[in-house]
């Protein structure tokens, strides 16, 4: 990390707090920089080419958003056929978080998606309307028992 210049320490420390909540989040975080928003998006682009970071995200409080129960539905999908159903997944709004995942030995399931709804029913309904969709009927509901931790690293 010691050859990032000022600016790219800047970006990444902008990078880990809370981020905006406006359709033009980096703008005003470019902003409180001091800098263009173009130079933000470029300074973000740059470091992860170089893969100085490897992925961001926004933590979704699904509490403050009305949703008051959330679960990890994880799929037992074809392999042939994980890139068109991820897709599909991650179209619908009810799914926050879509991931792809090797299958383990005694767990077959690989692709998990995170619903969110405001009660258990709902959750259950969207996984069903998720089946649906790509006809996957290998499924199970993980449901949320407590949140042990939701904060971001801290680098700068």
């Amino acid at each position: 990390m010691d050859n990032l210049t000022e600016t790219e320490k800047k970006v990444i420390s902008a990078l880990q707090g809370d981020m905006p909540v406006d359709p033009r989040p980096y703008k005003i975080m470019a902003e409180r920089l001091g800098i263009s928003e173009e130079i933000f998006l470029k300074v973000l682009k740059d470091i992860s080419d170089r893969k100085i970071i490897r992925r961001f995200g926004a933590t979704l409080w699904h509490q403050k958003s009305g949703f008051s129960e959330n679960a990890m539905c994880a799929w037992k999908i074809a392999e042939d056929r994980t890139e068109e159903a991820g897709k599909k997944f991650a179209s619908f709004k009810e799914v926050s978080h879509c991931y792809l995942r090797p299958p383990q030995k005694d767990w077959r399931y690989n692709i998990y998606t995170m619903l969110h709804s405001k009660d258990k029913k709902g959750c259950i309904a969207i996984a069903k309307k998720l089946s649906k969709a790509v006809e996957a009927k290998e499924y199970t509901l993980l449901f949320s028992v407590e949140e042990l931790k939701k904060t971001s690293m801290q680098y700068f």
